[in-house]
């Protein structure tokens, strides 16, 4: 053993005992004086006994101490280690609780704005039909105004319906134009839409992470398998809000969303005012020009009738002139003969002898009847060619009225068979209200 051991902890200097017998064997009285005058005095042994008395109670009472101080730190560090642990699973439930709050509040807003986006995906869908369904009215009309192109002559005019048709075609572009123009309104509010939708299904997809770690971390124990030691991630700060940017950050989604469900809102009713005032303009103008064919088609046929019925009258004046033609024809030709027989008259009469020969009464007589004949005949003559003349006329009178009358047959096939028969339904299903 060694003589100079000391326990750990040992606040004395060891203790060294002196051999007794040092040297004993070679003098034994020398060792005896040695040992005598090395020895301590009782007194001495007494004092050490009372220092070591009081140095065990102040060990003891130092320990003691330690031991009350040690246990009182483990009893407050154990209560604070409690206490911030039962501090930061009430700090993380809070936290999961406004998590969960914005959450809902983003989904409730996601499902509002997407229900909104398949409302206006709804309205444009019945924005491209309107566009394609005015095309249908429009190629009738151009088409009407093409056939109406193949009018002939006097017919060929600028009526109420060429500009009904007219203002029709105008009013058909126009209001495509201004549905064009609205698709493309609505267009783009669906890509802003689909923006908001974006960034609130990502902030919700992030929440969504964000509340299963924050449960997962609100779950954990002391006894929670898996829990290890990470040295430093104290002091690693890879966060990139604060709670007020973060709530920030989410009510600025919402409120975006709002914003663009409220536009998107109003462009669905600016569409269906739109479409609703399109269909009836459109009706409006498809009933104009069809009264204005109906009239026109109408006064066309008047004219037609009463065309046929000078015609007809023509025609009669034109059989009655002919026989009055033989007539005179007939009458110059009867006029020959009393000629011949005045003549013959006059003739046997120069034959007279001497005397005889004298210019009496029934020489003018007969002399006045060749002038009477003669006068008759040229009378008759005249009147031939004045009837022929008018014959001639009333031949081009008929012509005319020949040619008027198709020119009406062909203006009535066109306005009444061709563009009424092609506008003789409304070619768009949705018909405003007030139209039926």
């Amino acid at each position: 053993m060694d003589p100079c051991y000391a326990p750990p902890g040992m606040v004395t200097e060891p203790i060294r005992f002196p051999s007794l017998v040092t040297g004993c064997e070679r003098n034994p009285s020398h060792a005896a004086r040695a040992a005598l005058y090395t020895r301590y005095t009782p007194h001495e042994w007494a004092q050490s006994n009372l220092e070591k008395y009081s140095e065990s109670d102040t060990s003891r009472n130092l320990s003691e101490r330690l031991r009350a101080d040690a246990s009182r730190v483990m009893r407050i560090t154990d209560e604070e280690t409690v206490k911030a642990q039962r501090e930061s699973g009430r700090r993380i439930g809070e936290r999961i609780s406004d998590t969960t709050f914005w959450r809902d509040e983003l989904a409730s807003e996601a499902e509002r704005l997407a229900a909104e986006s398949g409302l206006l995906r709804d309205t444009k869908r019945a924005l491209e039909k309107a566009i394609s369904d005015l095309e249908a009215p429009l190629h009738i009309a151009q088409e009407c105004l093409y056939h109406r192109e193949n009018r002939q002559g006097i017919d060929l005019v600028h009526d109420q319906v060429e500009q009904a048709l007219l203002r029709e075609v105008e009013s058909l572009r126009n209001s495509q134009d201004k549905l064009r123009k609205h698709h493309d309104k609505v267009v783009q509010q669906l890509r802003d839409n689909r923006a908001a939708q974006h960034e609130l299904e990502r902030d919700l997809r992030n929440k969504e992470g964000a509340l299963g770690i924050d449960h997962t971390c609100h779950r954990l124990n002391n006894f929670s398998p898996g829990i290890h030691y990470y040295a430093g991630i104290d002091k690693y700060d890879p966060s990139v809000s604060v709670p007020e940017s973060w709530e920030e950050f989410s009510r600025r989604n919402v409120q975006r969303s709002q914003a663009e469900r409220g536009r998107s809102s109003q462009c669905r009713a600016d569409a269906d005012s739109l479409m609703a005032y399109v269909a009836a303009e459109t009706w409006d103008h498809w009933s104009a020009t069809n009264g204005a064919l109906g009239r026109r088609s109408t006064e066309t046929l008047e004219a037609k009738n009463r065309l046929q019925i000078h015609l007809h009258k023509v025609q009669q004046e034109i059989f009655d002139i002919e026989k009055n033609m033989d007539l005179l024809r007939k009458a110059i030709q009867d006029k020959s003969n009393p000629m011949k027989v005045v003549q013959t008259r006059l003739e046997a009469r120069t034959h007279r002898p001497d005397v005889e020969l004298c210019r009496d009464n029934a020489q003018h007589r007969l002399v006045r009847e060749v002038g009477e004949i003669e006068a008759s005949v040229d009378v008759l003559h005249r009147r031939l060619e004045e009837a022929e003349a008018q014959y001639q006329r009333l031949l081009c009178t008929r012509s005319n009225l020949e040619s008027d009358l198709g020119v009406k047959c062909n203006s009535l096939l066109i306005d009444r068979d061709k563009c009424l028969g092609l506008r003789r339904s409304f070619p768009i299903n949705a018909i405003p209200s007030h139209a039926c």
